[in-house]
């Protein structure tokens, strides 16, 4: 399969040939939804958007623009679709998927229609898709996934939820396009995707979010699930995690898949988990009663913090990629090539400084209370900068968790009433910045930096979204490493 230079063909297009496909949010997803359609397609298409500077691209289709959300979908539903292809940004509780729903019009994720138009060899063989969903560290396992499988030379590419556009790249039919696929996978997008049968997949963890999206814990529970459906090889879970085994035991099993446990012990038949610093498989192994190798401990240990200690999460995340990477037969060679040459993102437990002894640490992809237990729990003494959009949750048991860990709290965002209600009654210190602070990151980190003491770590894991304040996650990183820059200097000058 490596280094394949067979022509490649795009099967299931024209089965969408004859059909009226309208595309609703021409954000990064739908325009590459439209690309795709309009080059490998002769469906009819229609382009439809809040605002009307983004559908100026797309004039010469049907479609509209319209701010009146109600106005809008009477337009969209009037053109009589035969599927829509939906942006991740409309909730599933909001008008636009009721009135789809009750005019009993498809509703198509970019990755259901992904599916729909990817591409095959010569042969006939596509290429395998590896899926991944969870409420924390995604992200970090299809980087660690799609490092593997560059290792083994598929020319592996993670796609979703993260970087390119699934839709652009399983659809491409260059040479040298991809041989297999990490997707990032998020519930916002398996609540509309029905038709995809990965090779191999995976729910990493499940903790309440997005409820404001999916309106109700069992929705954004069972959204997630959907991800089992119709796995053709492996359906990979973390052994212990209830949530997510029940997902496994109560999901059909229409591809026919194995189930497969990773562990954080000596493994049993069936299992992938650890020997002394040693990562073993005895689930893709011809005999159960022998255990493959596949990495060392050693393999991730430039992932460890300045301190030495690697993350749990960390170690999860690692053979998580590893047991999807087994389930398309890689080499365990090329699992430890991968991992080892794979470096780790930004934002995601990023030590911006160290200054007067404090370390300040940049985990602005905490965006919920899951990934952010773990980001603080792992620190014995921590001035915790949290706040954003909460998403609907609530943080008293998170805060309950993490009390111990903590020397104090900066609390930003705009709706800090979550914050109030869980903190209340805490034993450390709390400072609320005002809501309409003009640079409200600058004033978290100077006062946090008033509060910490020589071997603390002032952390940014706001357990919360970011567009309140900021334009991303990113964006909020990028702040609060500016401000901590801007610290030092402070520092250095007195």
């Amino acid at each position: 399969m490596a280094g394949s230079t067979m022509t490649r063909t795009i099967p299931g297009a024209g089965a969408l040939d004859d059909l009226r496909i309208a595309v609703l949010g021409l954000g990064i997803s739908g325009r590459a939804a439209l690309d795709a359609l309009a080059s490998t397609t002769s469906a009819e298409l229609s382009a439809w958007d809040a605002k009307s500077e983004a559908r100026a691209d797309y004039e010469y289709l049907d479609g509209g623009a319209d701010a009146d959300a109600s106005a809008l979908m009477d337009a969209l539903i009037a053109w009589n679709p035969d599927a829509v292809v939906i942006a991740p940004a409309f909730p599933m509780v909001g008008l636009e998927w009721t009135r789809l729903r009750e005019a009993g019009v498809p509703v198509w994720s970019e990755i259901e229609l992904a599916w729909r138009l990817r591409a095959a060899r010569e042969d006939g063989e596509f290429a395998p898709w590896l899926a991944i969903t969870g409420t924390n560290g995604k992200t970090t396992t299809v980087s660690m996934l799609e490092s593997i499988l560059q290792a083994a030379g598929l020319r592996g590419r993670a796609v979703g939820n993260v970087g390119t556009p699934a839709v652009a790249a399983v659809s491409s039919t260059a040479d040298d396009a991809p041989d297999a696929f990490a997707f990032e996978l998020s519930s916002f997008q398996l609540a509309a995707t029905d038709s995809m049968e990965p090779a191999g997949a995976i729910c990493l963890n499940f903790a309440d979010d997005h409820l404001e999206w999916h309106g109700t814990r069992e929705h954004y529970r069972d959204s997630k699930a959907r991800i089992y459906e119709n796995v053709r090889g492996a359906r990979i879970f973390p052994a212990g995690d209830r949530a997510v085994e029940s997902m496994v035991l109560d999901t059909p099993n229409g591809g026919g898949a194995t189930n497969v446990a990773i562990v954080l012990d000596v493994p049993a038949p069936g299992q992938i988990g650890l020997v002394e610093n040693l990562i073993v498989d005895r689930a893709f192994v011809d005999d159960h009663a022998q255990a493959a190798q596949l990495f060392e401990l050693t393999d991730i240990g430039h992932l460890a913090t300045d301190d030495g200690v690697l993350p749990l999460h960390i170690l999860k995340d690692a053979l998580a990629a590893a047991a999807l990477a087994r389930s398309i037969d890689i080499a365990p060679e090329h699992v430890a090539r991968g991992l080892r040459s794979f470096s780790g993102g930004h934002h995601r437990i990023e030590t911006v400084e160290t200054i007067a002894g404090v370390r300040y640490v940049d985990d602005s992809k905490a965006t919920n209370a899951h990934a952010a237990e773990a980001s603080v729990r792992a620190l014995s003494s921590a001035v915790w900068i949290v706040g954003g959009q909460a998403k609907g949750a609530r943080f008293t048991e998170l805060v309950a968790k993490v009390e111990p860990h903590l020397r104090a709290v900066i609390v930003i965002g705009v709706d800090q009433s979550p914050w109030r209600e869980a903190l209340e009654g805490v034993t450390v210190p709390v400072h609320y910045v005002a809501p309409d602070a003009a640079d409200p990151m600058s004033e978290a980190v100077h006062v946090a930096s008033e509060h910490a003491q020589e071997g603390d770590t002032v952390i940014l894991a706001p357990a919360s979204a970011s567009m309140d304040q900021f334009t991303s996650y990113s964006d909020r990183g990028e702040q609060f490493a500016a401000a901590v820059r801007a610290l030092g200097g402070e520092h250095a000058s007195s």
